[in-house]
């Protein structure tokens, strides 16, 4: 090796060395290592996965619904027999589909209370593996402390309000974000400026603005209320502003792939498929990334959030 090449080596080490010493730097690599020594991504498969499987039973109480109100509408039913006749071009298909149809809205209730029950044990079980997954991030050693031992009832009764409370957390960002947007276009159309071109940026800024104060209060709620271990308040405040813009991001990226993915045949089959487990696994991945950047961060003078903590 010349020693050219000795110097270039020797300069490009003390660079990166010089580089690893910024504390933003070396908050980045210390949360990137937390992340993999903590198997951040197979946790994170791991909640794609159960997230996958709790849309099942969503899925139940959603064809229990159209199930009463179809049954409801008779006129509407009849309309669907029509439609289904007249493009399906298979007589054997045609009244297989009608044949599922009539049995979805004899067995509304039956689907419908399974559904639930379904759906609220998979629920559980779906925030018990984001709480543990969660707490591995934010705890200070790898291994489960005797604190972090809990009954089995009391373990499924914290999840049960904590599914609830997040429930909750999104019932909130979804109305600031669609009474938000449906405020600022009335507001727009009442002073007659949506023929005004140059506003339009500012008007998208607007609505981007509020859709990560959304995105901010949900993680928030997470990264609050998961861990056993209260957070650092200003180490809290810039991980879920982190997690808000970098989950407006994973939602853009998603809206513009997504109608790309499905104009293939292969993607029309498999593209609503692929794309909703890409999102939940870049929604894991972010989360319990966030959640290991909170947890190393070293600022000074940053008192922790008030709340119970265990040793």
């Amino acid at each position: 090796m010349t020693p050219k090449v000795n110097n270039a080596l020797k300069k490009a080490a003390g660079t990166a060395q010089k580089a690893q010493r910024q504390p933003v730097i070396a908050h980045l690599l210390r949360a990137t290592e937390r992340f993999n020594d903590r198997l951040g991504n197979q946790f994170g498969a791991a909640i794609t996965y159960f997230s996958f499987l709790s849309m099942i039973p969503i899925l139940m109480v959603s064809f229990a619904a159209a199930g009463f109100v179809l049954a409801s509408h008779p006129t509407l039913l009849q309309d669907i027999f029509d439609k289904i006749l007249m493009n399906v071009s298979d007589p054997t298909l045609a009244a297989t589909l009608k044949s599922t149809i009539n049995t979805a809205v004899q067995q509304r209730t039956t689907v419908g209370i399974v559904g639930l029950l379904i759906a609220l044990y998979s629920g559980i079980n779906w925030m018990g593996n984001l709480r543990e997954a969660i707490r591995a991030q934010s705890r200070d050693v790898w291994e489960r402390t005797p604190q972090d031992r809990e009954k089995i009832w009391v373990r499924y009764f914290r999840d049960f309000v904590s599914l609830i409370g997040l429930l909750l957390a999104l019932i909130v960002t979804l109305s600031i974000t669609s009474i938000s947007g449906a405020a600022q276009q009335t507001i727009i159309s009442a002073l007659y400026l949506d023929s005004i071109e140059w506003l339009k940026p500012a008007w998208r800024l607007i609505g981007l603005a509020i859709s990560i104060f959304a995105n901010y209060l949900l993680f928030f709620w997470i990264f609050w209320r998961l861990p056993r271990q209260r957070p650092r308040k200003k180490a809290l405040i810039r991980g879920t502003f982190i997690a808000a813009i970098g989950f407006e991001a994973i939602k853009m990226i998603m809206t513009w792939t997504l109608p790309t993915l499905v104009k293939s045949p292969s993607g029309a089959a498999f593209g609503s498929v692929l794309g909703l487990m890409a999102f939940f696994y870049f929604f894991a991945r972010l989360t319990l990334f966030c959640a290991a950047w909170i947890a190393t961060a070293d600022y000074k003078d940053d008192p922790q959030m008030p709340g119970k903590t265990q040793p």
